[in-house]
């Protein structure tokens, strides 16, 4: 395995930077998402296992890299001592009202889209944590959380005592203790 190794650094390693460096067009960076590539092809290589399709191995996985860095840079993250937030909002709608109306709303839910909202909004699980609970892949369980909050959400503002802005919006409840 090391000797693998050797030889793609070997003969991809200038080709391999060159690729990364007319991407992401910053030299650190580039150094950076190259030395990340090495590790992963380390750490992955004996999950290969055709040889003669080594370099597109290799590339795909300095492609999902570079992916990765710019996904990263998107989604920036923005420490919380620098940012001025408002110690409260006064138009901040109170939406411990919606406690009644919530439950009865959830309980209509099929099991799986109640069991998805209850764990990620009220247990607080990531979507990942969900993913294995439910012994799902990620990305159905992305899509079951996304459902399940599309429904609560409609069959929320369809009560007749919810306002809400042409957005979807909550805007104002009125508490009628059903």
């Amino acid at each position: 395995m090391k000797n693998e190794i050797n030889t793609i650094w070997l003969d991809l390693n200038e080709e391999l930077y060159h690729f990364i460096l007319g991407k992401v067009k910053d030299e650190q960076q580039a150094k950076d998402i190259h030395q990340d590539v090495f590790l992963k092809i380390q750490n992955k290589v004996h999950q290969l296992q055709h040889t003669s399709k080594l370099t597109s191995w290799v590339y795909q996985i300095t492609r999902n890299t570079i992916i990765d860095h710019f996904r990263k840079q998107q989604n920036p993250t923005i420490d919380v001592v620098d940012f001025d937030m408002p110690e409260q909002e006064a138009h901040d709608f109170d939406y411990s009202k919606l406690t009644n109306c919530i439950n009865k709303k959830i309980s209509e839910l099929s099991d799986q889209h109640k069991e998805a909202i209850v764990l990620t909004t009220f247990q607080e699980y990531s979507q990942k944590e969900l993913a294995k609970h439910l012994n799902i892949s990620y990305s159905g369980t992305k899509s079951r959380v996304q459902k399940a909050r599309e429904i609560l959400k409609v069959q929320l503002l369809s009560c007749p005592n919810v306002a809400s802005d042409p957005s979807g919006k909550l805007l104002d409840f009125e508490n009628n203790e059903e």
